[in-house]
């Protein structure tokens, strides 16, 4: 029977409790495991950290320690650490199956939420979760590059002339999709139901003789349904190639990357657009802002407590085109109408933008913004809950950041 000898490195007990020795003298301190290796890390300054994270004297001061990270030269320093986003992959669908068409409005040239919405759509049609296989591309139409698609679900993209955004022409999208439908043949076509794409899909099924499926609200395999009668009844079909989509009827696309390759036509999309008829004098009527519901404005400018310069207020509120609104504090002070109040005890509000001065955050208050995309809050509580709940936070009194607002935007437009 043969023995196997293990070689072992000798342990210098001397050399280890020299390694955990911290302070030498009569009464030496040791520890118990030993001490690592010291690093080239540059001394920080406790005063100077601190100096940097005051973010308010009086009536106490109040710090955010988040802010000396620049300061301390490491994340170390306030004992956070700031992990890296991992990045989106890039969905590549070289050849697809066949095609899903998602004509936006993009008004002004900004894409909507509903827009985002028709994608998402589109998105659930080209995956293959209807009708099954799969192997699809949503290929998005609209003024504008579409850059800003590809994190929205859109695969390629075809960019209609910029000048179609300002003038209102729907016989002229309506003939630019017509010959899209010949010349691509997509499986289906999706609109947003909207005063202008309901338009365009309405156009189009007329032209075509296609069956036009409107107002959609859910999508299965192989079915799609829709509401009527106040939401009593419910009406379902085989997807038909031309649909609208009911506004909030899908959820946007969100941590997705796609490719929204241009997508360049043989024929261009203004041939014969000198026939078309035209509507003489078509133009938007300007609206007033305070004129339009809480429910269905899409710029919400908000006051609270902390607002007491009310003419700038309402100055601010006429030069960014807003409709005004404000807390139930606000409200029980009679600066603004009952009907403007936000809230849970008020109106629930699904704005794009919900631009917010010196509000505190309540949670009635934080309830009735839920459905709100973008919010902006400025308050001179760092920890206010609104505050938290904002995608940018200004931490300044409202009183001075209104002014500058209104003469920064009159700058612009003079400039």
């Amino acid at each position: 029977m043969s023995q196997h000898t293990t070689m072992r490195r000798r342990v210098d007990p001397r050399a280890e409790r020299a390694s955990r020795t911290i302070l030498t003298g009569q009464r030496p301190r040791v520890l118990r495991q030993p001490v690592a290796a010291a690093t080239n890390e540059r001394r920080r300054d406790p005063r100077a950290i601190r100096d940097v994270a005051l973010v308010q004297r009086q009536p106490r001061p109040r710090y955010d320690w988040a802010r000396d990270a620049a300061s301390a030269g490491t994340v170390a320093a306030v004992g956070h650490a700031i992990a890296a986003a991992p990045a989106i992959p890039l969905q590549v669908i070289a050849e697809p199956a066949y095609l899903v068409l998602a004509m936006l409005d993009r008004p002004g040239g900004e894409v909507s939420e509903h827009d985002r919405q028709v994608i998402a759509a589109a998105r659930l049609l080209a995956d293959g979760a209807i009708g099954g296989g799969g192997g699809g591309a949503v290929v998005t139409v609209s003024t504008g590059s579409g850059e800003v698609l590809a994190e929205a679900g859109s695969d390629r993209h075809v960019a209609l002339p910029d000048g179609w955004a300002d003038d209102y022409v729907p016989e002229r999208r309506a003939a630019a999709a017509s010959a899209l439908m010949e010349a691509l043949s997509p499986r289906h076509i999706l609109f947003p139901d909207t005063p202008d794409g309901g338009d365009v899909a309405r156009r189009i099924a007329a032209a075509t003789g296609e069956r036009l499926f409107a107002g959609v609200q859910s999508l299965g395999p192989d079915r799609a349904t829709r509401q009527s009668a106040g939401g009593s009844l419910e009406t379902g079909r085989r997807p038909t190639r031309l649909m609208t989509i009911a506004v909030d009827a899908f959820a946007p696309l969100d941590g997705v990357r796609h490719e929204a390759r241009p997508l360049h036509l043989a024929a261009p999309l203004t041939a014969g657009e000198e026939v078309l008829p035209r509507l003489g004098g078509a133009r938007r009527l300007a609206v007033d802002p305070d004129a339009l519901s809480l429910s269905e404005t899409d710029f919400i400018l908000s006051a609270g407590n902390g607002v007491t310069d009310w003419q700038s207020f309402a100055e601010l509120g006429e030069a960014l085109g807003a409709t005004r609104a404000g807390s139930r504090v606000v409200c029980d002070a009679g600066h603004l109408p009952r009907e403007r109040q936000v809230g849970a005890s008020g109106t629930v509000v699904s704005a794009r933008c919900y631009l917010a001065f010196g509000i505190a955050g309540a949670p009635q208050h934080l309830q009735g913004i839920t459905g709100v995309r973008n919010v902006i809050a400025v308050n001179t509580d760092l920890h206010a809950e609104m505050i938290k709940r904002a995608d940018l936070s200004i931490v300044a009194d409202a009183q001075e950041i209104m002014p500058a607002l209104i003469r920064l935007i009159r700058e612009r437009r003079h400039g």
